[in-house]
Formats: C-alpha cells, sequence, structure tokens
C-alpha cells in the first residue's frame, strides 16, 4: 500500500515537472545609465526648475545620477534638502555640472557655460530664436556637443508637449492677470471680470485659437465673461469651437472687424504664435488708440515679438505701462509667474524623455527611433542641423536624416 501512494506522488511530481514553473521577474536593465545635471537658472526672471524632487526621485530608482547646483530649485519652492532626500547629488561647483552628459536647464546656457562643456555632451534647453545670435551657435558647434530645443519637441501625435503644457500654464493665468489689472487695486476700470446678474458682462477678445487662446477663452467663460476670438485659421477656430463644447463668436482676423470688435472690449489678449521667427503685428497702433479707457491689453505673444504694435517688453517687477489709456501686461515667460506648477508640467515631461533615452540606450538610438526627437535637435555633435538657424546665419547645414546613420 505505501509502494502505491509513492508511486502516486511521483507520478503528479512528473506531471507538475511539466507544467509552465513561474519564475521571479527580473528587474529592468537600463541600457544606458545616464548622468543628469541640472544648473542653477541664471537668467533674470526664469524662476522654473526642469525637474522636480518627485521626477529625480523616479530617475535615481532607475538607475540614472542627478547633480543639482545647490538653490537652483528655490525660486519654485524646491529646498536642496529635498533634492537630497529624493537622492540627488547636490553641487556648489556650476563649472561641474556642464561636465556631466546631459545637462539640462531652461534657459538657454551663456557663453561662459558653454565653454565649459566638451566634445559628446547634450545640451536640453531652450534656444530662444528673437535673442539668437550667430557667435552663440558658433560656439555650441566648436565644442562638438549635441543641442536640443525643447520647446521644438515632438511626441508620438506630432504635437509639441512642453509649448502646449506652457501655454496651457499661459492660457489660464492671463485671463487672471486681465482681471487683476481690471480692478481699482491696480488702476483699472473697477470692474469685475465676467460681470453679476444684472450687470453685463466683461468683454475680451482672444486673437489666437491655439492652445493659449484655447485656455484663454475657458477661464474667460468660466467667469462669465462675453468672448470673442480672432484666428487667420479656420480649422483652428473650428477645433476650438469643438474643444470647448460652447457656440462663441468667432472671426477670420479681418482688420475692419477687429478693430470694431476692440473698441468695446474690456481685455485683448495677443495669443498668436510663429511656427519660425516672429509672431506677425496684427493690431495697429490706430487700433490701440480706438480701444476704451483703462482696457487691458496682454501681449502673450511677446515672447516672439507681440502682435500689438505698442506692445514693449516688461518685467514681472514692473510688469505694466499705460500708452493711449490702455493698460499694457507685455511679461514673456508668464508661465514663470507660477513657476511651482510650471516646473511640474515640465518635469513629467523631461522625466519621461530621459527615461526614453536610456531605454533606448542612448540619445544616437533614440533620436534614430523617434523623429519627433529630431525636430528639436539643432546641432548634432557639433554640425548645425537646423535649416532655418543656417539660413539666418549663413552656416553651413547638415541634414539630421542623412548624418545619424554616419556618426
Amino acid at each position: 500500500m505505501q509502494d502505491v501512494y509513492t508511486n502516486d506522488i511521483k507520478e503528479l511530481a512528473k506531471k507538475a515537472g511539466l507544467q509552465p514553473q513561474e519564475a521571479l521577474l527580473e528587474e529592468r536593465k537600463h541600457d544606458h545609465n545616464l548622468k543628469i545635471a541640472v544648473p542653477r537658472e541664471i537668467t533674470y526672471q526664469e524662476n522654473r526648475i526642469p525637474l522636480t524632487p518627485t521626477a529625480v526621485h523616479l530617475l535615481i530608482n532607475n538607475g540614472h545620477e542627478v547633480i543639482i547646483e545647490s538653490g537652483a530649485g528655490l525660486k519654485a519652492n524646491f529646498s536642496d534638502k529635498e533634492y537630497s532626500d529624493a537622492g540627488a547629488k547636490i553641487s556648489y561647483n556650476p563649472e561641474e555640472l556642464f561636465k556631466c552628459e546631459i545637462v539640462l536647464k531652461i534657459s538657454p546656457p551663456t557663453l561662459e557655460e558653454i565653454n565649459w562643456m566638451s566634445q559628446g555632451q547634450i545640451l536640453i534647453s531652450a534656444i530662444q530664436p528673437t535673442d539668437l545670435k550667430p557667435h552663440y551657435i558658433h560656439e555650441l558647434m566648436n565644442r562638438g556637443v549635441t543641442a536640443i530645443a525643447y520647446e521644438y519637441l515632438r511626441d508620438e501625435w506630432g504635437s509639441l508637449p512642453v509649448i502646449r503644457s506652457m501655454s496651457e500654464i499661459a492660457g489660464n493665468t492671463c485671463i487672471l492677470i486681465g482681471a487683476e489689472y481690471l480692478s481699482n487695486v491696480y488702476g483699472g476700470k473697477g470692474e469685475l471680470l465676467g460681470g453679476i446678474t444684472g450687470v453685463p458682462p466683461t468683454e475680451v477678445i482672444i486673437i489666437g485659437s491655439g492652445t493659449v487662446g484655447e485656455y484663454a477663452t475657458r477661464a474667460a467663460l468660466g467667469l462669465g465673461a462675453e468672448v470673442k476670438v480672432f484666428d487667420n485659421s479656420l480649422y483652428r477656430l473650428r477645433r476650438l469651437q469643438n474643444n470647448i463644447g460652447n457656440r462663441i463668436y468667432t472671426s477670420l482676423l479681418n482688420p475692419k472687424i477687429l478693430g470694431k470688435a476692440l473698441t468695446t472690449a474690456d481685455i485683448a489678449i495677443g495669443a498668436l504664435r510663429a511656427e519660425d521667427g516672429l509672431t506677425p503685428t496684427v493690431v495697429s497702433e490706430n487700433m490701440v488708440k480706438n480701444m476704451k479707457k483703462n482696457s487691458v491689453i496682454i501681449d502673450v505673444s511677446i515672447d516672439q515679438g507681440g502682435c500689438f504694435d505698442t506692445s514693449e517688453v516688461t518685467t514681472h517687477e514692473n510688469p505694466v505701462f499705460t500708452k493711449h489709456d490702455v493698460i499694457h501686461y507685455c511679461v514673456p515667460n508668464i508661465s514663470s509667474r507660477v513657476a511651482r506648477t510650471a516646473s511640474y508640467a515640465l518635469s513629467n515631461i523631461f522625466s519621461t524623455l530621459l527615461l526614453k533615452i536610456a531605454n533606448s540606450g542612448g540619445l544616437r538610438k533614440y533620436i534614430w527611433e523617434k523623429n519627433g526627437v529630431r525636430d528639436g535637435i539643432y546641432i548634432y555633435k557639433g554640425r548645425l542641423t537646423n535649416k532655418h538657424i543656417a539660413n539666418r546665419f549663413d552656416i553651413p547645414f547638415k541634414d539630421i536624416e542623412l548624418l545619424i546613420p554616419t556618426l
């Protein structure tokens, strides 16, 4: 009886051996571990930081090294201790950071910072075409770095994720700014944006129906304002209507119709964006002269030159000036006004990008797989790959599609 029982056990064990066996899941090994540096921003009015402590913790846990310059996150209310607790190394030597494999910044580096860089490094920062100078491009090329302009990076759906995130913030924020300057506190008309029962609503004119225009429209409608949107694209106007799910006044950019609408506007917002170069000026000085006294202009497009003829760049410390009895708010980089929120938005994009680069085995392999990243590269290992910059400064140009396989 015992032998029969033993044989049965052996038979069961044999059958079990033929079944699929469970195995421990191996921890994912990256093909390429990154060393990422985040210098402190020294550009005037730049309060954002590209990686939050949460994103740093994510990168560290995935086997990467992150070095943060001391004080880099203070303007966005992130302390050195928060970064240290997340696993980052805190550096007090800015030159040390510009020796890392990847340098991640918000603003373009200064010439001194470029001189600290060397062959093979990767720079991810803004390019700011309106302030671009030829010697800046030549210095980066001489250093043999790969430079990526994050505002031109595209995702798998073809959109510009950094531009969209910052535009969402700017769209919401510009309506709140307009509300401030309509009040008595800031020398406005003393009106509540949107109005209340029995009082006619505030009139808001929005020029441009992209992401800034869409989110400005949402915010203005949410406060009860009457909104009119102008654009030179029927497609974008139709898309705005569909996205909002509400019928609003829309019009093509006809100077006569726009000029008439501005005469009754309480707030006018410039939200046009040029694909390359400067934003076209669509509101003349005469149109501004005909606007109501103490009405408010907010030119979000001032980053690319502005779309109001009377616009002049202002600062967060002195954000407005009055011309023809109209209050002008023309501060570049509105998203830096809410630096902590903007930093979280940027960090979501950059941390994902860095992890994808590592998972692909490095930047070269990643840009071979993802053509959206190629749109952001303007210098690849010392060769200029952006034809617009090449034409502007008469610098020899290399097509990145042909350049990648050879390097």
